[in-house]
């Protein structure tokens, strides 16, 4: 199997006045494994069924390995497809529901059995061929559904939150496994889902939508790391919000005022954020959990951010403090902090500095939330 070069070019989706999808770009080269990622209403399934064709653009066209797919119907795209609910035919067996796709497209009997056999063996169910449906856990009837579309060796395999209806174990198991298949097989992979923990632990490349629109196209590193927005950083990961007022800048370096004594210097921002924000304007401080450390009151230095700890919760690899400021207006900072890192706990009530790390602070203009 090869995977085949995707080209989306400005395809959109209008229902009457109300659009779904709005002029999205998207070059995907051949065999990467992208995820279009965003919450519920934000145009991605919408986006995915116009390249399966079972919505037609109202504008723009789609290109795949080089060949104008727009007005072509589904069954002509040569695409596989796997859905949250995996569609089998209760009625057939496991081998007779991945053998489905060939016998639609004429293929001979004996050939029929042996791709099915070998498909069997990637999807590690060789000796589940005779059994029906409903004998198989939701993980095996994830497999049947990922071995019926790769079958015919499609170059471009699409994927509709195929992962939802399993408990969270299973579906970790299964994101690498998928994953692992994906790069033996070298097919070009568009996998929707809005589990931010899946995209980015599958993908080659995220696109996040909103509002129909990407807001941002990256590696899974580079998004989680540096949000060019407001909405994309409170959506990837968990993320501290505080807001102050911006006191201005130099050489990337930004002084906002959170409280009457507590300034912070906000090394560097998104681009454009200088000509977003002007002098006096709010602005939004974004601090990951994980980058944040406590120290004793006092002792916290240049950016200490004052608070008291409200409560502190065990979580196996890492403990989770949650520290109420002591300035403004008083809001929960999450400090997740590794188990075998903290040497003596802080009591509940105690006051304490939280510190993040160099780099550890991202800048947004308020008028991006």
């Amino acid at each position: 199997m090869i995977g085949a070069h995707v080209f989306i070019d400005r395809i959109g989706k209008a229902y009457g006045s109300q659009t779904a999808v709005g002029g999205v770009t998207l070059d995907i080269p051949a065999g990467e494994f992208l995820s279009i990622l965003g919450p519920s209403g934000s145009g991605k399934t919408t986006l995915l069924t116009m390249i399966a064709g079972f919505e037609s653009p109202s504008a723009g066209r789609l290109v795949i390995g080089g060949r104008d797919v727009t007005a072509i119907s589904p069954d002509r795209r040569n695409i596989g497809m796997v859905f949250q609910r995996y569609a089998l035919f209760p009625h057939l067996t496991v081998a007779e529901n991945i053998a489905f796709p060939l016998r639609m497209r004429g293929i001979r009997k004996n050939l029929r059995a042996e791709r099915v056999g070998r498909t069997l063996d990637l999807v590690q169910l060789p000796d589940y061929a005779m059994r029906y449906p409903h004998e198989l856990s939701g993980g095996q009837q994830q497999r049947v559904a990922v071995a019926r579309a790769i079958v015919f060796e499609p170059p471009v395999l699409l994927m509709d939150e195929p992962l939802g209806a399993l408990d969270k174990k299973l579906r970790e198991t299964m994101q690498i496994e998928i994953k692992q298949l994906q790069q033996r097989l070298g097919a070009t992979v568009i996998y929707v889902t809005h589990d931010q923990e899946e995209a980015l632990t599958m993908s080659d490349r995220i696109a996040v939508m909103a509002k129909g629109k990407i807001a941002q196209l990256g590696t899974p590193a580079d998004i989680y790391r540096n949000p060019q927005s407001a909405f994309v950083a409170d959506f990837i990961g968990k993320m501290n919000f505080l807001t102050g007022e911006f006191l201005g800048g130099a050489a990337g370096t930004h002084s906002i005022k959170l409280g009457d004594d507590v300034v912070v210097q906000a090394p560097g921002s998104v681009p454009g954020f200088e000509t977003a924000a002007r002098v006096g304007d709010r602005v939004r401080l974004a601090l990951r959990p994980e980058r944040l450390g406590l120290t004793a009151r006092g002792a916290g230095g240049k950016n200490a951010l004052p608070g008291r700890i409200e409560t502190s919760v065990f979580a196996g690899s890492f403990d989770l403090h949650l520290v109420r400021t002591d300035f403004g207006s008083r809001e929960i900072i999450q400090v997740q902090i590794p188990a075998d890192r903290m040497n003596a706990p802080f009591a509940k009530g105690a006051p304490v500095d939280v510190v993040a790390e160099q780099g550890g602070l991202r800048l947004f203009a308020d008028a991006e939330v």
